[in-house]
């Protein structure tokens, strides 16, 4: 994600319980640990600019203030439980959170779900949005906010959304080995195909517009820069970027 003139994104290994931190990157180029232990996966930025974390470590949703780095928990039970290991999250400006749960990571703390699912939370009640999908990936919003798009199982799905209710998905296109996504503009859809290194740029009516290689597994993207025209990529230890002509949502 892209705050104030940086990217943030998250960095973590294999290692027994999946340690990870929050790496910035300046636009002088220099990369920095902003936030250590920060037990992170998908990232977005709240309605008030601060971070937003699917955070496996703690099988919750987090915020950390940018401003003292403190964290707080924000949900991190469903239905008595804790979540398996919340993997990628989107903010709407009604200030809904909606967030996938696969289990990657579930080994990284005790407890989680029967199944892998995605969900809502508004504050006060977490809802079920989809439970068909095994290990939903990536999540994001369109532009208007009346499409909810989730990655997983081979499929790119789309979800309308009424208000605050999100109805059933439908398949938009088939997508291999899908993580997490970026949106522009437009509406297109940047969806990361993990294995083929690659990022599939969909339409909202499901029609391929392009494809952007790279050299190494991809797991996310988000725009950013001066311009938000800049297009950065996160993959197995490497971060790209590509200049193009559309803006894009800084997560």
């Amino acid at each position: 994600m892209w705050i104030k003139g940086a990217l943030y994104f998250s960095d973590f290994s294999f290692n027994s319980g999946f340690p990870s931190r929050i790496q910035t990157l300046g636009a002088d180029g220099v990369m920095k640990t902003f936030i250590d232990n920060s037990g992170s996966n998908g990232l977005a930025v709240d309605n008030n600019g601060n971070i937003l974390a699917a955070t496996h470590d703690k099988k919750a949703i987090s915020r950390y203030n940018l401003a003292t780095k403190a964290r707080e928990i924000i949900v991190g039970q469903y239905s008595g439980n804790p979540f398996n290991s919340p993997n990628d999250i989107a903010m709407s400006s009604k200030g809904i959170i909606y967030f996938t749960d696969p289990d990657f990571q579930k080994s990284a703390a005790a407890g989680g779900q029967p199944q892998t699912r995605a969900y809502q939370y508004d504050g006060q009640t977490v809802k079920v949005i989809e439970q068909n999908v095994y290990n939903p990936n990536g999540i994001a919003l369109s532009p208007d906010e009346s499409t909810l798009y989730i990655s997983g199982n081979g499929m790119l799905r789309a979800y309308p959304i009424d208000g605050t209710t999100v109805g059933a998905g439908v398949n938009l296109a088939s997508v291999t080995s899908p993580d997490g996504m970026a949106i522009d503009c437009l509406g297109n859809i940047y969806v990361a195909e993990h294995d083929q290194k690659r990022l599939r740029v969909i339409a909202p009516t499901g029609t391929d517009i392009a494809t952007i290689k790279v050299d190494a597994n991809v797991t996310n993207a988000a725009f950013g820069g001066t311009n938000g025209k800049t297009l950065y990529i996160t993959g197995a230890g490497a971060l790209w970027k590509i200049d193009l002509n559309v803006v894009g949502k800084p997560y």
